[in-house]
């Protein structure tokens, strides 16, 4: 149960009224009552629960692309593959993938495209079905739509905006280990050179528009109009750039992580990925609901 002030529907606000309510609440203020909100409706442990399912997703959805390569017979799209995450992933995890490589490129390259994109398909169902849950405690609401309308809902979210993320972490992630294994699998110099410019834009976009379909769609309540909603998602969206370029950092310049975490490097860096990208998201969700407090002068968030 949320133990935060139900945000009442107001479906016509727009961007306009975003800004008066900013101006009359102060940044400061606004940012120190939203995370408030945050706690109180046990957004770390949303995000927690998010993260972990996404992770879940990830996995199976990495299966799925070794599969694809070898059922479509494309050995330098394997070869870009294998190289992206024994890059991401080193030390004693090199082993393992390697072994996971050599098994899904015989002939069991079909059952791992087909159980992957399934395995996927479910996790990351579930996924945005928690997205759902942590949303609704963050407006106040205290039930979930029903079981068969949640789970629709969450499997069209999952195909869209999760893809959307996922292509966002892909760019921003693996986007310089997928550079480094083209080149290494005769990539054109001047081809390289384009993905390493590209991805940042093309990874920004993908983030954007997943973000503004998750603050749209998710909740179970009306929302206001996207232009209301852009504060709240443009949060949420540096959030979540500041933490994925942090943990892209860390990860290109730290040469312990392999061996501090074993065969568990690449698992670690996805649940950094995933947690730091669900609290990004509901903190966002967060400011999003108290700044619509403040337009229905409804008050602090307890």
């Amino acid at each position: 149960m949320s133990t935060v002030a139900p945000v009442p529907d107001r479906p016509a606000l727009t961007g306009n009224d975003a800004l008066e309510s900013l101006r009359r609440a102060g940044w400061v203020e606004l940012a120190r009552a939203s995370f408030e909100r945050f706690r109180r409706a046990d957004g770390f442990s949303h995000s927690r629960a998010l993260g972990f399912q996404i992770t879940l997703t990830a996995i199976p959805a990495v299966i799925a692309s070794i599969g694809l390569a070898t059922v479509l017979d494309q050995p330098a799209l394997r070869r870009v593959i294998q190289q992206t995450l024994l890059g991401l992933a080193p030390g004693p995890t090199d082993t393992l993938l390697r072994r996971a490589f050599e098994q899904g490129a015989g002939k069991g390259g079909a059952s791992a495209l087909w159980l992957g994109l399934a395995a996927a398909a479910v996790s990351g169902t579930v996924a945005m079905a928690l997205v759902e849950r942590g949303a609704n405690r963050i407006y106040g609401e205290d039930e979930d739509r029903s079981s068969v309308r949640r789970y629709l809902i969450a499997f069209t979210l999952a195909g869209t905006a999760g893809v959307l993320l996922l292509g966002g972490f892909v760019a921003f992630i693996m986007g310089r280990a997928i550079g480094e294994a083209g080149r290494g699998a005769g990539w054109d110099e001047s081809l390289v050179t384009a993905w390493r410019i590209a991805r940042w834009p093309v990874g920004l976009v993908f983030v954007i528009v997943a973000f503004a379909l998750l603050f749209k769609r998710a909740p179970r309540r009306r929302q206001p109009d996207a232009s209301w909603l852009v504060f709240g998602s443009g949060l949420a969206v540096a959030l979540w750039t500041l933490f994925t370029s942090a943990l892209a950092l860390y990860l290109t310049l730290s040469s312990s992580f392999g061996e501090t975490y074993g065969p568990l490097s690449g698992l670690i860096g996805v649940l950094l990925w995933a947690y730091s990208s669900s609290l990004a998201l509901f903190l966002g969700i967060a400011f999003s609901a108290q700044l619509e407090t403040v337009a229905r002068g409804v008050g602090p968030a307890r």
